[in-house]
């Protein structure tokens, strides 16, 4: 029996925050998740070439903003939550030696359909709003 538990829609209400996760922002974070999405433009592993466009480092392509705020719905709703629908907005790039705080809340609850809208903020500690958008997750009716 699995120890993780997935939220219902009976569970969730608007108005309710995620708890908050920091993320650290390293090299090895940027590089892999930018090679593990197969995006091989050199500003996300050569950080010459990040240079060169003016950041100081090789900075986080956008796949891998996507599958982090992704990841901090789905380990709040729990394992059997199924990712219906993401939408996204970039801002100031993340850069390893950043920290990204992701934070959140319950935007909306559709108890008849099972679907939970959730609006997600990931800012770094230096240049501010990294990413904001939503998730929208298919809970459980029922436990």
């Amino acid at each position: 029996m699995s120890e993780y538990k997935t939220l219902t829609c009976a569970e969730v209400s608007v108005g309710d925050k995620l708890p908050p996760q920091d993320i650290d922002i390293t090299t090895g974070l940027v590089v892999c998740g930018a090679l593990a999405t197969r995006d091989f433009e050199p500003v996300h592993h050569n950080k010459a070439a990040a240079v060169a466009t003016g950041l100081p480092d090789v900075f986080m392509n956008i796949l891998t903003s996507q599958g982090l705020m992704t990841r901090f719905a789905t380990d709040w709703s729990g394992p059997e939550a199924v990712v219906k629908s993401l939408d996204l907005r970039l801002g100031a790039p993340n850069v390893p030696g950043m920290v990204m705080t992701m934070t959140g809340e319950v935007t909306a609850v559709d108890t008849e359909n099972g679907i939970v809208d959730i609006s997600v903020l990931g800012e770094n500690n230096i240049w501010g709003m990294h990413m904001q958008g939503s998730v929208q997750l298919a809970l459980p009716q029922e436990a």
